[in-house]
């Protein structure tokens, strides 16, 4: 007579690997997040900073004055509100800062949210 065979299991340190992987990677995150988070303030400073003064001081698009930006910086995202002649640049999920164009002073940014 013959028997069934069990449906084969998958080893027990294979179905665990994705969780270290994610715990590592979770781990490293949270080492790494205070210079994470200051390397992208600081680059959406400089970001609205450089932005706004390409933009009101010298009369560019906002797409060209992206041209102005160190390399690397292909992930701040402008904004301009024309109302309040400011520009808003963002670091996704990390950080938001922007630069306002002042007649006689011109680009000055916020006062940062630390």
């Amino acid at each position: 007579m013959a028997t069934a065979n069990p449906a084969p299991t998958m080893p027990l340190p294979r179905r665990r690997w994705p969780w270290l992987v994610l715990l590592v990677l979770a781990s490293l995150l949270a080492w790494f997040w205070g210079p994470l988070n200051g390397y992208a303030i600081t680059g959406a400073s400089y970001g609205a900073r450089v932005a706004c003064s390409c933009h009101y001081l010298g009369g560019r698009g906002l797409d060209d004055c992206r041209k102005d930006f160190e390399p690397g910086m292909e992930l701040v995202m402008l904004s301009a509100d024309e109302d309040t002649k400011s520009v808003t640049a963002r670091f996704p999920l990390l950080a938001t800062q922007t630069a306002t164009f002042y007649e006689g002073q011109g680009c000055r940014l916020e006062p940062w949210d630390r």
